[in-house]
């Protein structure tokens, strides 16, 4: 066969549809037991991303697939279960499903001496098979390895309550009654601290740095779209920062104001927040901010201000860590802990491997992954063309030598990539 798509979320969709379009051979693995990747939801006693409040932060109009719009009746910011049922539909009106191996999981991507590619899996049974595939896509995300912090406080194991990552957190309702910590200031902590506010007995937000808390709309214009509008794409980087942080300040004044801490980064320069309820949930006196965990006494909390809270819960919401046992060592995340891919898609060192979805816009991915998606499917055919190796390792040097001097070296922040630059980027391939 010719191609294998490890994953069947939005990005291995994409993929399988763009290489239907095109009549290249594949069939697409995915170890869960239906498609739709985070938007699936997870089953009884099964770890998932999918908490029930969950919504897009993007709208609808450039969520959906170019070729499959979501519905009329869906809200500008569909929910959960909404895109996890529109994930399925695609599949079926673009004809995947025949061609998805469900509950598969993926043990091995390997390379052979002829540069075909032996993919080795396992089925619902417990069953390995190996096959060869001429190429090779991941479509597997990001969001992989649930991740908690590399040092917890002293005490943590005298913690006498219930400790979980938000991979494991489903509805507030669940926590009716209960005292709970919430750790994290990304978007998950800002949406599972205002869903638990409406249940618990005390909802505390712990932040260790500050972040740029985003309405998801700015002057009635929602954020992804203004993303993309010419008035805003034409102005300098620069001019694009300080528009923004003028209008935040409009808009919500400072985070300290909340009793959060201010971010130490401009904006821009980091993977925002985005989130309507959180900073209404603190002033409404829902959702009590507090600094860092410092030290755990039984049920007792101790922050870095001195401050303590008594709790029975608590929820890390530390994100996640990106992981690929299954593929050979080094790729795609180089040693410095970068990903280290061509036009964020392409592995130079591997070829016949590409990568869909390996990116963090801020907005919608939607457009990017079909995008990578038409691409990989013209270099699957033989229609496009790479260049050389060195000339592949260039643009990356480049590359992440850009995103390091506005993002810094942090994890994950050589993934981030702005969405109308690196649209005509891929155009031109």
């Amino acid at each position: 066969m010719s191609v294998c798509v490890i994953g069947a979320g939005l990005s291995g969709l994409a993929t399988a549809h763009a290489l239907a379009q095109r009549g290249v051979d594949f069939v697409c693995l995915d170890r869960a037991p239906d498609v739709g990747g985070i938007w699936r939801q997870p089953g009884a006693g099964e770890r998932g991303p999918g908490y029930l409040s969950l919504h897009l932060n993007t709208v609808k109009r450039l969520t959906g697939y170019a070729d499959f719009p979501m519905p009329d009746s869906y809200p500008l910011y569909p929910r959960h279960s909404d895109v996890a049922v529109y994930l399925r539909r695609f599949a079926e009106w673009a004809g995947i499903p025949d061609r998805v191996e469900l509950n598969t999981e993926v043990l091995s991507v390997v390379r052979e001496y002829d540069g075909t590619w032996t993919v080795t899996s396992r089925n619902e049974g417990g069953a390995p098979s190996s096959r060869r595939f001429a190429q090779v896509v991941v479509a597997s995300g990001h969001n992989t390895e649930p991740a908690l912090p590399d040092t917890m406080p002293p005490g943590f194991e005298s913690f006498p309550g219930e400790i979980l990552h938000s991979v494991d957190y489903r509805d507030g309702s669940d926590f009716a009654g209960r005292r709970v910590v919430v750790v994290g200031l990304g978007a998950s902590a800002v949406d599972i601290a205002s869903d638990l506010s409406r249940h618990a007995a005390r909802t505390v937000l712990s932040v260790r740095r500050g972040l740029h808390i985003m309405p998801k709309q700015l002057f009635g214009l929602p954020l992804d779209e203004m993303a993309e509008v010419p008035w805003f794409t034409e102005m300098p980087f620069a001019e694009q920062r300080t528009f923004v942080e003028k209008a935040l300040h409009t808009a919500r004044g400072k985070m300290s104001d909340y009793g959060l801490p201010e971010p130490d980064h401009p904006v821009l320069s980091s993977a925002a927040t985005l989130s309507d309820e959180i900073l209404s949930r603190i002033r409404h006196g829902g959702v009590t901010p507090r600094p860092a965990i410092e030290s755990v006494d039984g049920g007792l909390i101790r922050f870095t201000d001195g401050s303590t809270e008594e709790a029975d819960l608590i929820v890390y919401c530390t994100g996640f860590r990106m992981a690929f046992p299954f593929l050979p060592a080094g790729c795609p995340v180089g040693p410095q802990g970068a990903v280290e891919l061509y036009r964020r898609v392409v592995a130079p060192d591997h070829p016949g491997l590409y990568f869909v979805g390996l990116v963090r816009p801020q907005g919608s991915v939607t457009r990017l992954v079909e995008a990578q998606s038409r691409w990989v499917a013209r270099l699957a055919e033989g229609a496009a063309l790479l260049p050389s190796t060195d000339v592949m390792r260039k643009e990356i040097s480049a590359y992440l030598t850009g995103i390091a001097g506005r993002y810094g070296n942090a994890e994950g922040s050589s993934i981030q990539v702005d969405v109308a630059p690196y649209l005509r980027e891929l155009h031109e391939e």
